[in-house]
């Protein structure tokens, strides 16, 4: 009978938790840099950010949406990001990804943009 199973946690990081913290700091910050030009408010508070997976290899990719799917600046977004975030020195690549489920809707802003917005 064999005895291998498999490992219990196959999302674990190679990447020291510090050292994860940190770079995960960073690239918080990288992404309040880039604005919606229409709203002033940055994508991060806005809640356009969905998701960010870091690899191993420190390769970032991004799902992210815009406020509406008609964005004037939808083409050119996620190449902001990826500049913003490729300003990082530790990372190694990054893949941004537009993506239009779940909708982007109010609800998913901070209070700190809401607050900016007067949304409360």
């Amino acid at each position: 009978m064999d005895d291998a199973s498999p490992p219990t946690d196959q999302t674990a990081s190679a990447i020291p938790p510090a050292e994860l913290d940190a770079l995960t700091d960073k690239l918080v910050e990288k992404l309040k840099s880039v604005f919606d030009p229409e709203i002033p408010v940055d994508i991060y508070e806005l809640g356009l950010i969905y998701k960010v997976d870091v690899s191993d290899e420190k390769a970032v990719a991004i799902d992210m949406t815009l406020t509406a799917p008609g964005c004037p600046v939808a083409g050119e977004m996620p190449g902001w990001v990826r500049d913003a975030v490729l300003t990082i020195p530790e990372v190694t690549a990054c893949a941004v990804n537009l993506v239009f489920e779940p909708p982007w809707d109010p609800s998913l802003m901070s209070d700190e943009a809401k607050l900016e917005l007067n949304m409360f």
